[in-house]
């Protein structure tokens, strides 16, 4: 049944908004007739698939809004609400996108499809594993036990994806802003002076002369480069988007020593935790290996992994495949291969990636901590060349006058 958004009086004047379910709208007008609201606007609130103005300002569906969605559903079904109205009570805690998302799912459910079904129509808000691990859930009759545990998995994944932008995106930030004053102190500062050296009647010191003609470079030229970075700062934004171009950048990633490690090592906890949590919810053994070798962020990795998976299928020796892809410490793989000869190879997977993450996030921090001396090391060399070449002439200067 269509699900109608409202905005009404009441017979004392108040305005009152809200949805409402109803066969048509002349339906809904009666509904609304019959609470004694008098409508003034009245519109369906449908997918609105296909390319919509409105959607482009809309806020993005992030991984918060899912965690959020998760909760208040596990909340909901473990205190014995049915499925069917625990999403029609949540439909009002969204707004946007999601909620008519979830007005969808709702629909689908009450024709008698199953949640996971309805999930998987929106692959870029839940993720297969999502899906998999409802569609086990509705399988056992457990559904809110694997959400919460979908809750703990969203939630440490969340915190590991910020660790890592953290880490790999702060210097950058610093790097940026040291161009930056590099930049205001060449086209602003250093011409000021120039005029002033110019009559000194004495050989400027070797400094400073690179300083001033950089400066006329950049002066001279500050349209021409401006649009040279610009537009190639744009292609990069572009190409990095493209199929080549994030699987370039992914394989330059793995040559870089640190930026290697963590690229491995944030597959080996996404590879490991998300199969051992599969595989304790049930799910079998070729679907699950289908599902996390797509998660793994690194392109490279991920194409090594599928190229495991399908030697895995064939033989069953996980571990075996796992340590030739490379991306597996010894440890790690000696692990798995424990698991799977005692059967437990579920939890010991769980064990592993659990582990890993401990040392990732551990490394992280490690790394955060010393990248802020070292990138203010590189600022104070920076402006404290430009400061020496503006003050060498400047004392020479001072020297002959006898001050």
């Amino acid at each position: 049944m269509p699900l109608y958004q409202y905005d009404s009086f009441s017979r004392r004047g108040e305005r009152i908004k809200g949805t409402i379910d109803a066969s048509s709208v002349q339906a809904a007008k009666e509904i609304l007739r019959g609470q004694d609201l008098m409508p003034i606007a009245l519109s369906e609130i449908t997918a609105e698939a296909g390319f919509s103005f409105k959607a482009l300002f809309e806020k993005k569906i992030d991984l918060r809004t899912k965690i959020l969605f998760t909760k208040q559903l596990s909340v909901l079904l473990r205190s014995g609400v049915p499925l069917l109205q625990a999403i029609d009570l949540l439909i009002e805690q969204f707004e946007g996108k999601f909620k008519r998302v979830l007005i969808n799912v709702k629909d689908g459910i009450k024709a008698g499809e199953t949640l996971a079904s309805q999930l998987s129509n929106y692959p870029k808000i839940f993720p297969n594993v999502y899906v998999q691990l409802v569609k086990a859930g509705e399988a056992s009759g457990k559904l809110d036990r694997l959400l919460e545990r979908l809750i703990s998995y969203l939630e440490k994944t969340e915190e590991t994806e910020k660790k890592v932008k953290k880490a790999m995106s702060y210097p950058l930030a610093v790097l940026a802003f040291a161009g930056l004053v590099l930049v205001a102190m060449l086209t602003v500062l250093v011409p000021r002076i120039t005029d002033m050296f110019s009559k000194l009647n004495k050989e400027l010191p070797l400094p400073t002369k690179i300083l001033i003609s950089l400066s006329k470079f950049v002066t001279s030229n500050f349209i021409v480069l401006s649009i040279l970075f610009f537009g190639f700062l744009i292609f990069f934004l572009y190409w990095r988007t493209t199929e080549k171009g994030r699987y370039k950048l992914d394989s330059l990633s793995l040559r870089i020593p640190v930026v290697s490690y963590f690229s491995r090592t944030k597959a080996v906890v996404q590879f490991s935790k998300t199969l051992g949590m599969l595989l304790e919810s049930g799910v079998i053994l070729s679907e699950a290996l289908d599902i996390v070798c797509n998660i793994v962020d690194n392109r490279v990795l991920s194409y090594k992994l599928q190229e495991a998976r399908d030697k895995i299928i064939k033989e069953g020796k996980i571990s075996k495949y796992l340590k030739q892809t490379g991306i597996f410490p010894s440890i790690a793989s000696y692990m798995i291969s424990t698991g799977e000869q005692s059967g437990k190879l579920d939890s010991m997977l769980l064990t592993v990636g659990n582990d890993y993450e401990v040392e990732l996030n551990e490394n992280i921090d490690r790394l955060t901590s010393k990248i802020g001396p070292v990138m203010t090391i590189v600022m104070g060399l920076i402006v404290g060349f430009i400061l020496i070449s503006i003050f060498m002439p400047i004392m020479e200067m001072g020297d002959i006058t006898g001050i």
